[in-house]
């Protein structure tokens, strides 16, 4: 039986690894078999590509070079860990996937959206997530959080305020051309209502896969 595949996106400092730590814990309690995982990364190889594409000293990648590494990371990750874990019937949860692509390197950065439709169509192999929730941040609030963090800020990270804005443009642009997988949640609200509201969603759309409580509590 086919598992079910979720993923979180959004902005940077939107809440994406906080609430799939959560989502984590919630279905093991309700003894439902999951993974979790990230991009750029979640395999060794993959670990090693995201060390060269978050180096805030490696500012003479270009765009393409950024584009392709990615998606190199991205086909180790969908091969090595997301397909043999849904091929077992068990939840995955990606912190990122394509979308993230579509939306940094495309939207936001200038590369063709077809180069980039075209290479990650080679790295997933056709494997779409069946949900995916978009913790929609302001840009403000995300430059305000990652000033709060205390600690250096990733080559990504570092790009202007006139990028990042793209950034957040792009994903809500994803959602509108995807409305039956996207699921839009309000990220400055406090991290137990954005919980609440991804598990109250995944009542709805997913029930059939995840059997969760009806109050949506943990």
């Amino acid at each position: 039986m086919k598992g079910c595949f979720i993923t979180l996106e959004g902005p940077e400092g939107a809440g994406k690894s906080t609430q799939v730590t959560r989502l984590q814990s919630y279905l093991e309690k309700c003894r439902i078999p999951c993974v979790t995982t990230r991009e750029p990364g979640g395999t060794s190889i993959g670990d090693r590509i995201r060390e060269i594409l978050l180096d805030p000293g490696a500012r003479e990648m270009s765009l393409r070079a950024e584009m392709l590494l990615y998606a190199a990371s991205r086909a180790q990750l969908v091969e090595e860990v997301i397909q043999p874990a849904l091929a077992k019937g068990e939840t995955v949860l990606c912190d990122r996937y394509v979308d993230s692509s579509m939306v940094y390197q495309a939207y936001s950065a200038g590369a063709n959206p077809q180069d980039v439709l075209q290479v990650n169509e080679v790295a997933i192999q056709g494997l779409i997530p069946d949900r995916t929730y978009l913790l929609d941040l302001p840009l403000q609030e995300s430059i305000r959080r990652l000033e709060n963090r205390g600690i250096s800020r990733d080559r990504i990270e570092l790009k202007g305020q006139a990028y990042h804005q793209k950034v957040r443009d792009g994903f809500h642009h994803l959602a509108t051309l995807h409305p039956e997988r996207f699921c839009i949640i309000d990220g400055t609200l406090s991290a137990d209502e954005v919980f609440r509201r991804i598990v109250v969603d995944l009542q709805k759309t997913l029930g059939d896969k995840i059997p969760l409580r009806e109050d949506g509590s943990g």
